[in-house]
C-alpha cells in the first residue's frame, strides 16, 4: 500500500467509513443529476 502513512494521521475506523460514505453520496448525486438532465434515463428506469 503506497499510502500507508495516511493511516498515521487518520484512523482506519474513521477513514474507511468516511471514504465509503463519500463514494455513496457522490454516486447518488451523479444519478440524481443524470435523472433530472436527460430524457432517456427516466425512461430506462420506467421500463
Amino acid at each position: 500500500m503506497n499510502q500507508a502513512r495516511m493511516w498515521l494521521v487518520v484512523k482506519p475506523t474513521v477513514g474507511i467509513p468516511l471514504f465509503l460514505g463519500a463514494v455513496a453520496i457522490t454516486s447518488l448525486v451523479v444519478h440524481f443529476a443524470i435523472l433530472n438532465n436527460t430524457t432517456w434515463f427516466p425512461a430506462f428506469f420506467g421500463g
